[in-house]
């Protein structure tokens, strides 16, 4: 009824505001915060860069550009207009869906090199070479660039209640031909990895199990089994709900699909609660740097402390 469609508008605007607004910004805080110490370590703790440095190091900037999407975010949801142009909106909804697709392709780049690390642990495979790292990460960007240029076509700005909104990808444009769209994006961009990040982790697993008795006392890697269940249970249970609800949400706003108002802002909350869901990786992702092998953690500590013993005699 009138009664049930407007409740459900009102909830869906207000998780707009203050849901949206509330978890973007606790990204925007811890991610930044993360990422920060993380850059740090690189540049000031790591001397030998291998391959799998470079795939965290990528995956670092993938976050900044995202995390640098997130102050008009906040600002919009808070606010319930879009005070900025078109453009500003495209490229905010392109990098953070870039970040999404980025962060899985280079996290299972990094499934494959710790893989290839227990397998060939004195680095004599291609695949574990800088310089393919570099080409590997430069040709990542180009893809899911390539990937996202259909997405400007969909993002639009609307008026809704005379206030201007930079409507989210999965809200806005001609509903058929993005269904389709984000269909393919979602067994091409997030389906597809995840199978090779999973398969390669599996792989690594059996290797650890048939190898325990020699990497006991071993430790090129830091907890590997731990990381292996860690990596594909956190990011399956990220990106899973909201691929499913993007589909889903845009499928609801086709006309053939004959569903109530009410039902499709119920799929819409649904919807609104997976987003920043998805995106935490942006925060987790530095649990990665910090725990993934190379001893970074302790080379972090280690830096750390040095610095605060020479800034001691400063304070004193």
């Amino acid at each position: 009824d009138t009664n049930g469609t407007r409740q459900c508008l009102d909830i869906s605007r207000s998780l707009e505001k203050y849901y949206l607004s509330t978890m973007y910004a606790l990204e925007f805080i811890f991610g930044i915060t993360g990422n920060i110490v993380v850059v740090f370590g690189y540049i000031f703790c790591l001397k030998n860069w291998r391959s799998g440095n470079i795939y965290l190091f990528s995956l670092t900037l993938s976050d900044f550009a995202f995390l640098c999407t997130l102050p008009l975010l906040v600002s919009s949801y808070s606010s319930g207009t879009w005070s900025y142009e078109i453009i500003w909106c495209q490229v905010n909804r392109i990098l953070l869906h870039a970040n999404l697709y980025t962060s899985i392709l280079f996290l299972s780049f990094i499934s494959i090199d710790r893989y290839l690390l227990i397998k060939y642990p004195f680095r004599n495979h291609f695949l574990q070479r800088r310089n393919v790292a570099i080409v590997f990460s430069i040709a990542i960007w180009i893809l899911v660039s390539l990937e996202l240029l259909p997405m400007l076509i969909f993002i639009k700005l609307q008026d809704i209640n005379s206030t201007r909104k930079c409507m989210d990808y999965a809200s806005s444009g001609d509903a058929a031909p993005s269904l389709i769209y984000s269909v393919i994006l979602t067994v091409v961009g997030f389906i597809i990895p995840l199978c090779i990040m999973s398969s390669f982790y599996i792989k690594t697993l059996c290797l650890l199990k048939s190898r325990s008795s020699k990497l006991t006392a071993a430790t090129t890697l830091e907890k590997p089994l731990t990381l292996v269940i860690m990596a594909v249970s956190i990011f399956s249970l990220l990106f899973t709900p909201y691929h499913i609800m993007r589909n889903v949400r845009i499928a609801s706003r086709i006309e053939l699909w004959e569903v109530s108002e009410c039902t499709k802002n119920i799929i819409h909350i649904v919807y609104i609660v997976t987003r920043p869901v998805a995106f935490l990786n942006s925060a987790i992702n530095p649990i990665f740097y910090f725990f993934m092998g190379d001893h970074f953690r302790d080379m972090l500590i280690s830096k750390v402390r040095h610095i605060f013993k020479r800034l001691t005699p400063c304070w004193k």
